[in-house]
């Protein structure tokens, strides 16, 4: 089982895992915490999609790309800020990507 102090360590001052470190379920959870979110069927839905954003364009989305990448996957339902902001609170791409093991979206502050 990983630790806080190992996953401090796998992480950047920004709290997002740092390039090549491992990512699994247990590291989001965590990843969650941290953030005040309790991953559910949704979070882990979103969380496929910012994986798949990931391999596909090889960067992070920001938020606005998310947004339309969920409608495109999964409809407008879903593919909305409000619908995201309430799943990832902030910023849906930011802590969404930080949560999914990937690295800060370049556009993020």
């Amino acid at each position: 089982m990983l630790t806080d102090d190992a996953l401090t360590a796998l992480c950047d001052n920004n709290g997002f895992l740092r390039a090549g470190e491992p990512w699994a379920a247990e590291v989001a959870l965590m990843l969650a915490k941290r953030e005040g979110v309790e991953l559910e069927a949704p979070h882990w839905e979103i969380i496929a999609l910012l994986r798949d954003f990931y391999t596909t364009y090889g960067d992070s989305p920001a938020n606005r790309a998310l947004v339309n990448f969920v409608r495109q996957h999964l409809g407008p339902d879903k593919g909305n800020s409000l619908y995201l902001m309430g799943l990832f609170p902030g910023s849906p791409a930011r802590v969404g990507s930080r949560i999914a093991g990937l690295p800060k979206p370049k556009n993020c502050l």
